[in-house]
């Protein structure tokens, strides 16, 4: 079973700059991918940023420039360096990571806040 583990976020002045982690364990594969989704309150939850295992990534449009996704696949931790924060990017940040092995298998974490002031 896979267990995530998130810590960063907290709060931000406009502009400002915040980092997420993301940290899986019990991991059985080594084709994964971790990325983080967010949801504002009266919002669905939305993809912002995905890294597999090979390196490949995928940004949310609104994120593209300002937000970096890494990870350190010997550690299974990831990573999403927020710069130039707007207040549109609060929300609550969840990490997902899939697990390709005989099948997909997906978690989520716990959820971080991220409120971005002016």
């Amino acid at each position: 079973q896979v267990q995530l583990v998130e810590s960063g976020g907290g709060t931000a002045q406009v502009g400002g700059s915040l980092r997420l982690s993301c940290a899986a364990s019990g991991v059985m594969s080594s084709f994964t991918g971790m990325g983080w989704y967010r949801q504002a309150p009266g919002n669905t939850r939305e993809l912002v940023a995905f890294i597999i295992s090979g390196g490949s990534t995928n940004y949310a449009d609104s994120v593209k420039g300002r937000f970096t996704i890494s990870r350190d696949n010997a550690n299974n931790t990831a990573y999403l360096q927020m710069n130039s924060l707007k207040t549109e990017d609060t929300a609550v940040y969840y990490c997902n990571f899939v697990q390709w092995s005989l099948g997909t298998q997906k978690y989520w974490g716990q959820g971080t806040q991220v409120t971005v002031y002016q």
